[in-house]
């Protein structure tokens, strides 16, 4: 597959900062990258397009569907594992890799993965109550939803979905499975319509509560807070890290991970030390946070959330 079939293949999923997400990577063409969400390639089509012929791209995702979608691109540069992204360091090692020169994660959810009604994501689409990014590992949310006690249902509508109604729903689910299992998204969607009063315009009642199974079946808020040290670890000097995140709890754990390590290693109380010889930080933030233009949400709504934050890997 060229690299222009690759990308009509991917316009089913358009990729969000596209330009600005690879131009911040700041790529060397002989260097090596790691697009730690493949997706359906759009970052990593862009990526390949800028590197030289002695470059290299390693892409990971968890999901089978991209994999599969990635197999096609023949480019001797260019690898596709299956994996999540908190395997990064462990990817790495099986290549003899020590280091790259640039780490992408673009976090949540594709739309190919939203679209398709067999996967369990949308509440608009009735199919299987799924919601598994890898749906060889894990259990699919109908089965986690038969089991789990009320108050653990409402933590995790409470927590990952920042739903004040997250006990009312809790309780709607508990009491709906005694009568019959919930296996559908349409039953789920129902039975929290009908527990939650009211909601901000515009919006569906079920929003929130399909996110926060979603993010606690995938495990994703864990899954960034472990791949986000490994990328540090795993950075050349100069090397650059660019997130993209797609709701405040992403967003929340990236910036203060970049921050922390913005800053120069806290000296123990009591030890002498002059300025000049303060450690010095491992990261340095580049730029301020960037968001989708307007003409970027205009043409794909699904973006409107999207920010993206940027560091560089210092020498220390």
């Amino acid at each position: 597959m060229t690299h222009s079939e690759m990308g009509r293949a991917a316009m089913q999923h358009i990729t969000v900062l596209l330009a600005e997400a690879v131009d911040a990577l700041a790529i060397q063409p002989a260097g090596t990258y790691v697009d730690g969400t493949f997706g359906r390639g759009g970052h990593s089509r862009r990526i390949l397009e800028a590197l030289g012929p002695a470059g290299r791209l390693i892409a990971l995702d968890r999901d089978a569907e991209a994999v599969q979608a990635a197999a096609t691109v023949h480019d001797p540069r260019f690898e596709i594992v299956r994996a999540h992204f908190s395997s990064l360091t462990e990817v790495l090692r099986e290549r003899g890799l020590a280091r790259v020169d640039g780490v992408l994660l673009d976090l949540g959810i594709s739309s190919p993965q939203i679209d398709d009604a067999v996967r369990g994501f949308s509440f608009r689409l009735d199919g299987p109550l799924d919601m598994r990014m890898d749906t060889a590992r894990g259990e699919p949310a109908s089965a986690w939803l038969a089991h789990a006690e009320r108050d653990e249902i409402a933590r995790v509508i409470r927590e990952y979905g920042e739903e004040r109604f997250a006990r009312q729903i809790a309780q709607a689910i508990v009491t709906a499975r005694t009568l019959e299992p919930i296996q559908t998204t349409g039953q789920l969607a129902r039975i929290v319509a009908s527990a939650v009063r009211t909601r901000e315009a515009g919006q569906d009642p079920a929003t929130r509560t399909f996110q926060a199974l979603r993010i606690h079946l995938n495990r994703e808020l864990q899954e960034i807070a472990e791949v986000l040290p490994q990328a540090l670890e795993a950075l050349n000097a100069g090397g650059r890290l660019v997130v993209i995140s797609f709701h405040s709890l992403e967003d929340r754990i990236v910036k203060q991970f970049m921050r922390e390590q913005a800053q120069p290693p806290e000296i123990p109380r009591g030890f002498a030390v002059r300025e000049a010889d303060r450690p010095a930080p491992h990261l340095r933030l580049v730029g301020k946070a960037v968001r989708p233009s307007a003409q970027e949400v205009a043409a794909n709504p699904r973006c409107r959330s999207a920010v993206m934050r940027v560091a560089e890997r210092t020498a220390a």
